[in-house]
């Protein structure tokens, strides 16, 4: 079942390998920051890009922000930093354990939801952190109809099936570890374990797959989560509400989230080719695209911003060459799309990243 277009996008990555100790690190530093912001952004985490950039590589908030927004994203990283150390240790098998563990990182401790009645009333319970659900979860799809997943009761059983699962067909080596991923991730969501963070667990432990097998980590952007849920939705439209059915199901039965999930990978997967390869100083890249400025003065400007985060428009106007009025307008059009950003002490600050 593997996609030609797959097959060609892991060889040219491949081919350009070992990359050198400073690609390296430019891939760690974006996947680190695409993979954090887009993942917990898809679950409605507040931080703008530049916001979880600062955070992630200095440790400090920018702006105003969410309290909770800010440590979800840090206890994420730190999530992220796990999965990829326990994704180099080949010889041991994935286990309950670890997935509980990654959990109660990633929400840190247990707390309580409140919520209102429509009668007014309030009611409550609690989210436990790296324990699996005492409730029913269930979620209502963009179509109006509530979509149940496996209950607590069934839970334990079904999560010992998917691991055991997992590691036998990891053994036998009759899918490939892309296939083993996407279906690892559909059957997991299928059983959401968790009473909070399934979708975050999920697309951490999609990596932990692709890593272990020696594949790029790929993002699932949060632009396109309208896209990936209607994947989903399609699959289980063919493959039955019944949790159990979902828990188990085959690759063929999830092929429209299969071809998503393939296609998403190979983007993911030649952009990663580009953005090593690539030299152009008019080429940038930020959250996963590719940005060609249609003039070369964009460029120049987020260079001497990146050499002298204080400079003012007459220093700007004088290295680059051009009017003030143009760089302000330039300015303002990178500051909209989030490109750059300037600081309360009047330093700019740059989030988008050169191809060289």
């Amino acid at each position: 079942m593997e996609d030609k277009k797959l097959q060609e996008a892991f060889e040219k990555w491949q081919k350009i390998q070992p990359l050198s100790e400073n690609d390296l690190n430019r891939l760690r530093r974006r996947f680190t920051i695409d993979f954090n912001y887009n993942s917990n952004h898809i679950e409605g985490n507040t931080l703008t890009y530049g916001q979880t950039e600062i955070l992630l590589l200095f440790g400090k908030v920018i702006g105003e922000a969410d309290v909770k927004d800010v440590q979800d994203m840090t206890a994420s990283n730190v999530t992220l930093k796990m999965m990829e150390e326990e994704s180099t240790i080949k010889n041991v098998p994935l286990t309950q354990n670890f997935i509980r563990t990654l959990h109660r990182t990633l929400l840190r401790e247990d707390y309580t939801v409140y919520r209102n009645l429509p009668g007014g009333e309030q009611t409550s319970y609690t989210i436990h952190a790296g324990q699996y659900k005492t409730r029913p979860n269930s979620v209502i799809t963009r179509y109006g109809d509530r979509f149940e997943y496996a209950s607590p009761e069934e839970t334990p059983v079904l999560m010992a099936d998917l691991v055991d699962w997992y590691n036998n067909a990891e053994l036998e080596g009759k899918l490939s570890p892309v296939e083993l991923a996407i279906l690892f991730h559909y059957r997991y969501i299928r059983i959401h374990p968790f009473e909070d963070g399934n979708g975050r667990i999920a697309r951490l432990l999609f990596n932990y797959i692709l890593s272990r097998h020696g594949y790029p980590m790929v993002v699932v952007r949060s632009r396109l989560k309208q896209d990936y849920l209607e994947a989903l939705h399609q699959a289980d439209l063919i493959v039955g509400k019944a949790p159990y059915d979902g828990a188990h199901a085959s690759l063929k039965s999830i092929r429209p989230f299969y071809k998503y999930m393939v296609n998403l990978i190979v983007r993911e997967f030649e952009n990663d080719v580009l953005f090593v390869t690539e030299k152009n100083e008019n080429i940038w890249w930020y959250d996963g695209e590719r940005i060609v400025f249609r003039t070369p003065s964009y460029a120049k400007i987020l260079r001497e911003l990146q050499i002298e985060p204080q400079a003012t428009f007459a220093y700007l106007q004088e290295e680059i060459g051009i009017n003030r009025s143009a760089i302000q307008k330039m300015l303002q059009s990178l500051q909209n799309k989030g490109y750059v950003e300037k600081d309360g002490k009047g330093s700019w600050r740059v989030f988008i990243t050169p191809s060289v």
